[in-house]
């Protein structure tokens, strides 16, 4: 079969790729009643996955004038609005809970938990802040408002505009596992599907066919909105502030039948 440099890449762009952006919401000591990272860039189709690591916490999508109160009441766009997620629950069968959203847009998106006075107390974040076109409209400047904001509202319809579910807890280092008598472990075959588990800041790629998928298919949209038709992506199962480039089966399969068509 003969096909040039040029078409090879060219099919090679059917492969999309997604990344997956992994924010942890709230945790121990000097983490608790914030969001880690609380100020990220991405693209136009990426997903945000909130990982609730301890407490109850929300995210709730704010326009940047009235912080601490759903964008709906001030705009009438959707936004998201995750509900409170109870870590406790989870926890007990070593699950995190989380909420996914798609990034429909580059304008920033602000975001806050509307548990108590948390919103007030600093438990803010940004997605694609744009300090370039407008100086002032910085996170730092959110949560000044933030601080002043009368009210603490949550949205008024749970899960709406993302996708909840859960991920598995990762496994510290060094972790030991005590096998009951009689316990079997098969090797493992090669066609086996593994689980991958990402670590803080690592860049992972999942191939066509991987099972890495949480319970709970992420692809809600920040503006209400399904992703596009036809879409079929894998979110890996990761811990708190990984990125994880996924890339979109579909493509390989477009790749593979334009090769027999050459």
């Amino acid at each position: 079969m003969y096909y040039t440099t040029a078409s090879f890449l060219a099919l090679l762009g059917l492969a999309s790729a997604q990344t997956l952006h992994v924010v942890s919401v709230s945790g121990e000591g000097d983490w608790a009643l914030k969001f880690s990272p609380d100020n990220i860039k991405a693209a136009v189709g990426d997903m945000i996955q909130f990982q609730f690591r301890a407490g109850n916490h929300s995210v709730v999508q704010s326009n940047f004038d009235n912080p601490c109160e759903p964008i709906k009441m001030h705009t009438g766009a959707e936004g998201f609005y995750s509900g409170y997620q109870l870590v406790a629950a989870s926890e007990e069968m070593d699950m995190i809970p989380t909420y996914t959203v798609m990034v429909q847009d580059e304008n920033p998106m602000w975001v806050y938990c509307s548990q108590g006075q948390h919103c007030q107390n600093g438990m803010t974040m940004v997605v694609n802040e744009n300090t370039a076109a407008n100086s002032s409209r910085s996170l730092d400047e959110y949560r000044r408002l933030a601080a002043e904001a009368p009210d603490n509202l949550a949205g008024d319809v749970e899960g709406i505009g993302g996708e909840t579910g859960t991920v598995p807890e990762p496994t510290e280092p060094g972790d030991d596992e005590t096998e009951a008598p009689g316990d079997e472990e098969t090797p493992a075959t090669p066609g086996d599907d593994d689980t991958t588990v990402g670590t803080p800041g690592e860049e992972t790629t999942l191939t066509p066919g991987s099972d890495a998928t949480p319970t709970g298919t992420a692809g809600g949209a920040s503006s209400g909105t399904d992703a596009a038709d036809g879409a079929s992506t894998s979110i890996a199962q990761v811990a708190g502030g990984s990125m994880v480039t996924v890339t979109s089966p579909m493509g390989f399969f477009a790749l593979a039948a334009a090769f027999f068509m050459l």
